[in-house]
């Protein structure tokens, strides 16, 4: 350090560059991923995505594929999650209200399928409920839930793009803030 107290101290000077230079990579980054994302704002699911299949725990399969181009409110669950649980009826009741509006709602249980299948005999709902097993907590994290938490649910709009993405437990004013910005229903 200068006995000079009006020279640039060099550890300062350091930091100020260390921090314009994280900026500008994160202004980079943020405007390539923007580039990304269709011209209504949203990111669009891929082939990949769209291309999956679950096992239906009353038998038969969940194809993804057959709800490309209806809104979907896709929402990961567990039978140990008491938030998940919570929110089902509520879910539930969304579904019947706005299915024939075309709106869909799917449940994708990261649980074991036994555990599933006895939990919705007691519990029923009305829309599908697909496996997906521990390979949904990866399939969580690729759809922007990094730390793999439940309930986890995405608003789809009919054209294939995440409109919203929450982590923890949905409340009503969130479905109908989707329903109205989102679903048009």
């Amino acid at each position: 350090m200068s006995d000079n107290p009006s020279a640039p101290n060099p550890s300062r000077r350091l930091w100020l560059y260390g921090a314009a230079a994280v900026l500008a990579a994160g202004a980079g980054a943020g405007a390539a991923w923007w580039k990304q994302r269709p011209a209504g704002g949203h990111e669009a699911l891929g082939a990949d995505f769209w291309s999956r299949k679950f096992e239906r725990p009353e038998g038969g399969e969940l194809a993804l594929q057959a709800l490309r181009g209806k809104p979907v409110l896709l929402n990961f669950w567990a039978t140990w999650c008491a938030p998940c649980v919570e929110e089902m009826p509520m879910l539930d009741r969304f579904f019947r209200e706005h299915a024939a509006n075309g709106v869909q709602v799917v449940g994708l249980a990261i649980d074991q399928p036994s555990a599933v299948r006895k939990f919705l005999q007691r519990t029923p709902v009305t829309y599908p409920i697909g496996l997906a097993g521990l390979d949904g907590t990866e399939l969580i994290r690729a759809l922007g839930n990094t730390a793999g938490g439940l309930p986890f649910t995405l608003a789809l709009t009919a054209d294939g793009a995440v409109a919203e993405r929450k982590m923890g437990k949905l409340e009503q004013v969130d479905l109908d803030t989707w329903r109205r910005e989102f679903f048009h229903g």
